[in-house]
């Protein structure tokens, strides 16, 4: 990748996206296209074809080490959203998103991909309360075995720029959806133009080193502050705000509920699995 300052008409000849399958992964199909000649499509799920020479459809088991080998070679970046994406037993986070994701950086080493986006998440740090403001320097608090492998996740990244030079932009994913769902989205919430702004920034932006920022949209309430990632140039367009009086109308939530104390909801109080 060039050190030069890229334009938003800058394109890749081959870009991988792991996930393509998952909710974010079918929005980004879409709209990653612009970014590259050949958008490389995998999960372990089943995909729509192809839609012509521009798409490459590669099925991949994220857990196998040489499928993922063979998934990277000939690709210039890499989109990470592949793995499972909720709070699961530890047995299924240990093969998709663990093994999952050093396998993806294994990869990228080998064939010489020096840019990765990782898809991290707010869970990285969801045992924080909705009272704090963090930044990417915040002590990180999981709340689940999902957030774990987040927060693996991003030392990953940080070894192996450290060690290999591999650039990566760690994205601590809010909620992005079309829409907020209830009162904790008003303040996680990404939308999917500011989802895809953000991955374009993560890719493009010339010496991010390994670079922590927090996905969010413009929202009147926020917990985060992303100015350790001011270099990207992130800047929403949306904000949540168009959608309160739509979620203000659901029926309030306790104040002894997760979704109104920690900044990581629900997923704070999920398992553990499989007790008798």
């Amino acid at each position: 990748m060039s050190t030069s300052s890229q334009t938003t008409n800058s394109k890749l000849h081959r870009i991988l996206l792991t996930g393509a399958a998952g909710g974010l992964g079918k929005v980004l199909r879409e709209r990653l296209r612009p970014f590259a000649e050949i958008l490389r499509l995998s999960d372990i799920a089943a995909i729509a074809p192809s839609e012509g020479a521009h798409e490459e459809v590669v099925s991949c088991d994220l857990s196998d080490k040489a499928a993922v080998h063979g998934l990277v070679e000939g690709c210039d970046a890499i989109v990470h959203l592949g793995g499972v994406s909720v709070e699961r037993p530890f047995e299924e986070i240990l093969e998709a998103n663990i093994k999952g994701v050093f396998n993806v950086y294994e990869a990228a080493r080998r064939h010489g991909v020096k840019r990765v986006v990782f898809a991290s998440s707010n869970h990285v740090i969801g045992f924080h309360k909705q009272s704090e403001r963090l930044d990417a320097s915040a002590q990180r608090r999981p709340d689940g075995y999902y957030g774990l492998s987040k927060s693996f996740g991003e030392d990953v990244a940080q070894f192996y720029f450290d060690r290999y030079g591999i650039e990566t932009v760690s994205i601590r994913i809010g909620s992005s959806f079309p829409e907020p769902l209830n009162r904790r989205m008003m303040s996680t919430w990404l939308s999917y133009r500011d989802l895809t702004s953000l991955i374009e920034k993560s890719i493009f932006t010339p010496g991010v080193k390994h670079t922590i920022v927090y996905g969010m949209s413009a929202n009147r309430d926020v917990w985060w502050d992303n100015s350790a990632a001011a270099h990207l140039g992130f800047v929403p367009q949306d904000t949540s705000e168009v959608f309160r009086d739509k979620v203000e109308a659901q029926p309030p939530v306790a104040p002894t509920d997760p979704n109104a104390i920690y900044q990581g909801g629900a997923f704070t109080a999920q398992g553990p699995f499989g007790d008798q």
